[in-house]
């Protein structure tokens, strides 16, 4: 049997560890990767279940937890070794399972830990990102329109983008592009997708749109805790090893996500008089994306400018330029992921281009060519503004490569799901929402449309409420009497 599957001797049982295997980054790395699926289950599950309106909370979460089992599925499947194994392209690798025994035991590709820690730590980046794109997508997508998108969006756009960045193989990576933990990868990608697929799918009904208030914002910040802190895993855990780059950008991340949830704050209270929860939930995670593609490779200063810069102009995107700019006020993106992630990744990379520390670089890339991983103020600093002027420029190239790979692949994959189901629920399923979806509601509580008549004391009263746009009438004699199905 042990033949057949041709397990390493050292590794049949009984034997102790490889001695490649660096126990400590295999442990770090393992808990880095759960750190990370717990801000998509249930970090984003609740936020998203409590941010929406109540008739779309069971919808909205579902949303997301359909997403990760899904994307594991199709990620062990084929899209794993599409993403970092054999080159089939500059920008894509071949497809294959990655469920050989044989192959999850061996060494990874980067790290002193076996490939299958690397396949479940490179999973849940690509399952947040799917999560991430549902958040624009919120409040009308037919779901079964939902479970062929995501399968179809990770293996024709994740995967490009992840080889081309991340794989030792594709070309951005070989040119130099930083991007430490997915500025580029993930929210970038997952901003500009969302915005795309809004298009296509369309507006939430218009009564939605009118007032969409969330149902429970204390449980919001419950969900939005979960995803700050599950962020020292994303950021954490890109050096493949527990080392003192880790604990830096686990720092910086931090840093910087305060000090863009603490301006986001300010401009609120400055330009509206009050302080919004909704408001500064939006500034930390503007905070977050904004340094993970520099998360490692930058000082802590650095980190505290860049949480001011990304507190304050995604926050100007969104509240000025979204209602002035004809394409912007066209598109219903429900969570407003372009601006938290696209734009906010945009800043990120472009400000890792610029603030990037080589001596931090060298740190996290290891002995790579030394006219790549500097940024511009430390070329200029330095004597070397060719090289600054060069990384600020492989910097706004895969910004440009992001960008046109989300737009053409997103707009055809919607296009092509559209062929075999409708993208947008029917107008009456908008109008209830988890009902009509599902079958289910979240909260067993009074629901849209009720109304409650009451007469004298000791009079018959009735109360009528509204299900599936019939009004009938049940006459209660006291109050003792309702019950509430």
């Amino acid at each position: 049997m042990n033949d057949q599957l041709r397990i390493p001797s050292n590794l049949l049982p009984g034997a102790s560890s490889p001695e490649w295997i660096n126990e400590g980054d295999n442990t770090w790395q393992l808990t880095a990767a759960t750190l990370v699926g717990l801000q998509s289950v249930p970090g984003l599950v609740i936020l998203y279940g409590s941010i929406v309106k109540k008739k779309w909370a069971l919808n909205s979460a579902f949303m997301a937890l359909y997403a990760f089992a899904a994307v594991l599925v199709c990620w062990v499947g084929w899209c794993y070794h599409m993403s970092f194994g054999d080159g089939l392209f500059p920008f894509l690798g071949w497809p294959n399972v990655a469920l050989d025994q044989k192959f999850l035991l061996l060494p990874a590709f980067e790290g002193n830990f076996p490939n299958a820690t690397m396949v479940y730590f490179q999973f849940v980046f690509a399952a947040i990102t799917m999560v991430l794109v549902a958040g624009a997508l919120l409040g009308r997508m037919n779901f079964h329109a939902w479970m062929l998108f995501v399968p179809l969006w990770l293996t024709f756009s994740y995967t490009i983008c992840a080889f081309s960045i991340w794989s030792p193989r594709g070309w951005l990576f070989k040119i130099g592009l930083i991007d430490y933990s997915g500025g580029f990868v993930v929210h970038l990608s997952s901003g500009v997708a969302g915005f795309i697929a809004a298009y296509c799918v369309g507006p939430r009904a218009v009564k939605d749109r009118e007032r969409f208030l969330p149902n429970n914002i204390v449980l919001m910040l419950a969900g939005a805790g979960l995803v700050w802190m599950g962020w020292s895993g994303f950021n954490g855990g890109d050096p493949y090893t527990a080392s003192i780059d880790a604990s830096l950008a686990v720092l910086n991340t931090h840093v910087c996500t305060a000090m863009s949830l603490i301006t986001w704050l300010f401009l609120d209270i400055l330009f509206f008089g009050k302080p919004s929860v909704i408001g500064a939930t939006q500034g930390m995670i503007t905070g977050l994306v904004c340094i993970t593609p520099a998360a490692g490779v930058v000082q802590g200063w650095v980190a505290m400018i860049m949480g001011m810069t990304s507190g304050s102009i995604p926050w100007y995107t969104m509240m000025v330029l979204h209602k002035e700019i004809r394409v912007l006020k066209q598109v219903d993106d429900t969570m407003a992921v372009f601006h938290t992630h696209a734009v906010a990744g945009c800043i990120g990379g472009i400000l890792a281009g610029f603030f990037a520390d080589p001596d931090l670089c060298r740190l996290f890339y290891g002995g790579q060519d030394s006219q790549h991983y500097i940024g511009l103020a430390y070329g200029i600093f330095t004597g070397r503004p060719k090289e600054g002027f060069r990384q600020m420029g492989v910097q706004l190239l895969g910004i440009a490569f992001v960008l046109v790979l989300n737009v053409s692949i997103t707009c055809t994959v919607c296009r092509l799901v559209n062929v075999i189901v409708p993208l947008r629920l029917h107008e009456d399923e908008l109008q209830v929402g988890d009902d009509a979806v599902h079958g289910e509601v979240a909260y067993a509580l009074w629901g849209d449309g009720e109304k409650l008549e009451t007469t004298t004391a000791n009079e018959p009263f009735s109360f009528t409420f509204q299900k599936n746009h019939e009004w009938p009438t049940v006459e209660l004699k006291s109050s003792s009497e309702i019950q509430l199905e």
